[in-house]
């Protein structure tokens, strides 16, 4: 449907009369002084076949009745008209018809196009002329739809509040299990390095007292450095490599009477060392009788490089959390920018991490190749988050999640994939639906796809839509690459 304007027809007034007026179901209740004053009022427009009867977003002034002819309804999604239904039934009706609600402050827009598709014949009535009709001659039923109407909005709107705050109530509490866990390992490893500076501490006294010569103490010290540069080539082990290293570090150390020998075992095996490495510290030493202080003396050197490599990366994983909120967050950020979509699905993925657990693995397939596009980056963090959230949940615990971005023609792809039982037909249609939910009561407020696809299609211009079969879930986000354009 080309973006063009209303075809401008002229309306001509007076042309039905009261008993052509009962044809029609919307008016076949009526009284006859009724049918009267709506006669008076209305007119009747002829618009000839792919004329634009009304356009979306235009303000809604006037209510239309089909009399003959075909139409088609279609909705602007992005760059693109998408028809939503076709009749030919005499009768139906379109364009103002919310006039009657009482004025919010909010101009009243067509939600909407309509275009004829063949010569088309309608009833028109003003905006203001429905509206006053049916304040006068439904009072009652006018306060039941503007309760129902107004009731519904402000409900959604206080879910819609609790649903952000439960979620944001939910990250904050995953945030801080994942920031006490590094804060933990931080804590514990600067509590045992103290311990082990006094220890060392305590050796480099008995050595100075031991009336060591001085060469054999820069020797020593020497030797320190050699091992901890050593220990931090030293390739990775397994398991199992460890264990047996270990066993021949214990017997090694047992051979020459080194006090404790087996926990420092431990200490030289968690660095990589081998029994080469100690033999070459005995000939570095010399003395038989330093030797057990020398030992202890670079044990408690690789645990104190241990421990502060252990503090590094506990606080440096603080740190990565930290930052992470942020960009989830978007603090001190523009509302809307150029972005790159893989920040937000990334920091979105490090805020959910407790929720996707250890049963579920994350693929990530990412374009890096994708350009920046314009967009407000905590509305779309949002729906990444009841995406991924949904995914999760679908999959109960067990199985794939697939976070992939691409490019098709104009736009950036961002598609969340899940392999859980997938989602029925006759629910496919409903799942973007306020309120419409699957899950157990209590558990789910019916809002986060509902939010999720305004914010992509009306605060975006971009679409997102739903594939799904059994161990297959898709829901696949659109974004334009370029600003929509203005109208």
């Amino acid at each position: 449907m080309a973006d063009d304007a209303p075809t401008l027809v002229p309306c001509a007034p007076g042309v039905l009369t009261p008993d052509e007026l009962r044809t029609l179901f919307l008016f076949e209740k009526l009284t006859d002084e009724q049918l009267g004053w709506i006669a008076a009022h209305g007119c009747t427009m002829h618009m000839p076949a792919g004329g634009v009867v009304i356009r979306e977003g235009d303000p809604a002034d006037q209510f239309f009745v089909l009399l003959s002819g075909t139409i088609a309804l279609s909705r602007k999604v992005g760059q693109d008209e998408v028809e939503t239904s076709r009749t030919e039934q005499r009768g139906v009706y379109m364009g103002a018809t919310q006039s009657y609600l009482r004025d919010d402050g909010v101009p009243r827009k067509y939600m909407a196009s309509m275009r004829a598709l063949d010569d088309s014949d309608f009833f028109v009535l003003s905006a203001a002329d429905f509206s006053h009709m049916m304040r006068e001659w439904f009072p009652m039923a006018i306060h039941l739809l503007e309760g129902l109407t107004l009731g519904m909005r402000n409900t959604a709107a206080a879910i819609s509040e609790r649903q952000r705050l439960t979620a944001l109530g939910a990250l904050s509490a995953g945030l801080m299990h994942e920031l006490n866990n590094p804060a933990a390992a931080a804590s514990r490893a600067a509590g045992s390095l103290r311990q082990r500076v006094a220890g060392m501490r305590h050796k480099l006294g008995m050595l100075a007292s031991g009336k060591v010569p001085t060469d054999r103490l820069e020797a020593l010290v020497e030797l320190q450095e050699d091992v901890i540069e050593r220990a931090a080539k030293a390739p990775t082990l397994t398991a199992m490599q460890t264990s047996d290293l270990e066993d021949e570090l214990g017997e090694w150390m047992e051979e020459r009477t080194i006090t404790g020998g087996w926990d420092l075992a431990a200490v030289f095996a968690q660095g990589g060392l081998d029994t080469d490495c100690l033999n070459e510290i005995e000939t570095r030493v010399g003395a038989p009788d330093l030797l057990d202080q020398a030992i202890h003396w670079l044990g408690y050197a690789l645990e104190t490089e241990q421990l502060m490599t252990d503090i590094e990366d506990a606080t440096s994983r603080v740190s990565t959390l930290v930052n992470a909120a942020k960009q989830y967050s978007q603090m001190d950020r523009a509302a809307h920018q150029w972005i790159d979509v893989h920040s937000g699905l990334k920091s979105t993925l490090v805020m959910l991490t407790h929720k996707i657990g250890s049963g579920i693995k994350v693929v990530k397939d990412f374009d890096r190749t994708l350009p920046q596009i314009p967009a407000h980056p905590a509305e779309l963090n949002q729906v990444w988050t009841n995406l991924i959230d949904n995914a999760v949940q679908a999959m109960n615990g067990v199985g794939t999640l697939t976070i992939k971005t691409y490019r098709e023609g104009d736009n950036v792809i961002v598609s969340v994939g899940d392999t859980g039982p997938g989602v029925p037909d006759e629910i496919k249609k409903r799942v973007f639906e306020p309120f419409f939910t699957t899950k157990p009561v209590g558990q789910g407020t019916g809002l986060g796809l509902d939010i999720s696809y305004r914010i992509v299609v009306n605060g975006h211009g971009g679409d997102i839509v739903l594939d799904s079969k059994p161990g297959d879930t898709k829901f696949k986000v659109r974004l334009p690459l370029a600003e929509p354009a203005s109208t």
